[in-house]
């Protein structure tokens, strides 16, 4: 599933292609033909994330919630960002980019027709080219198109995809824990500090917790568990408020470094070849996701995963003691 960092990117590419824009909306597969017809032709004025949620405002009042949830993807085509991906790196991986030409770098010049770029969003990010002429045709079930002169921009497989008025939107968004890059510093860690500390559910259930903080997903649960050396199973009213803090920060630092990089990059201390490694490959990327059985980076104890409410959980029984 698409954690934090993947929905803030995306909120960034509407915000930069299409915001100030009329949109041509349509529901190739049908399925969201009704909604589609409620914002057709109006002219995007704001994007935003909040935690695995974004939320895009149109200038008749209405709003279109989408949660990609587990299966959902964005494709962009034509004029987009594609910084932070390889393609548009030029191999440099975790370099920002953030000319508004670079979907045009990625395509070959040529005479006649242009190549048209695309740029798969979704967990993880793909850019690539194809021979078709702007704007391509959808491929697949696409349940909701939105096109401009330029870009265009097409969903598959959400969780979530609905037309709301903003008191509706107001009234998810307040449901919704802290999102560091939505509330302010200061605000946003009270708010994680006392829904933890008030709490006799384990942290590690608390972290994947929406109304508690927003935007973690099983990734960054795992990694900030371990860099805080935090027992997964320790209620989070016995777990000390400055440690509480503390892992606020850090997914401050995190998320952060997830938007900028478009990778979930959890290690620190890395030399220069050793973070070109690490964003090329997942496996040098993190502290103890994905490495079950293998050996603890610091200690050597074999990491452990289990079932925690149905998602995998994973970490160092030795350090997170």
């Amino acid at each position: 599933m698409p954690e934090g960092h993947s929905v803030h990117r995306i909120a960034r590419q509407f915000a930069l292609h299409f915001v100030g824009k009329p949109v041509a909306v349509s529901s190739p597969q049908i399925r969201f033909a009704d909604g589609a017809a409620l914002i057709d032709g109006h002219v995007m004025v704001s994007a935003k994330a909040v935690g695995k949620q974004m939320f895009l405002e149109f200038d008749n009042h209405l709003w279109l919630r989408i949660h990609l949830g587990m299966y959902g993807a964005w494709d962009f085509a034509g004029e987009f960002t594609s910084d932070a991906t390889t393609a548009s790196a030029n191999g440099r991986m975790g370099q920002t980019n953030q000319r508004g030409t670079d979907a045009n770098a990625l395509a070959s010049a040529s005479m006649g027709a242009p190549r048209v770029a695309r740029l798969r969003m979704a967990e993880s990010e793909s850019a690539s080219t194809d021979g078709e002429v702007f704007p391509p045709d959808p491929i697949g079930a696409v349940r909701v198109r939105l096109l401009t002169d330029t870009t265009v921009a097409d969903l598959r497989g959400p969780t979530a995809c609905e037309i709301l008025r903003p008191e509706e939107v107001k009234a998810i968004i307040a449901k919704l824990g802290p999102d560091p890059l939505v509330d302010s510093a200061k605000k946003g860690e009270e708010r994680f500090v006392a829904a933890v500390r008030k709490s006799g559910t384990p942290i590690g259930l608390l972290l994947m917790d929406q109304s508690v903080v927003s935007g973690i997903g099983n990734v960054y649960r795992a990694e900030l568990l371990f860099r805080a050396r935090l027992d997964p199973h320790k209620p989070g009213k016995a777990v000390p408020e400055e440690t509480v803090r503390e892992l606020w920060r850090d997914w401050t630092k995190l998320l952060r470094i997830g938007v900028k990089t478009g990778q979930m990059l959890t290690m620190d201390g890395l030399t220069a070849a050793g973070k070109k490694k690490a964003l090329a490959n997942r496996a040098d990327r993190h502290w103890v996701y994905h490495r079950t059985g293998e050996p603890c980076r610091i200690c050597g104890t074999p990491i452990v995963m289990e079932l925690a409410a149905g998602r995998k959980l994973y970490y160092c029984p030795k350090d997170q003691v």
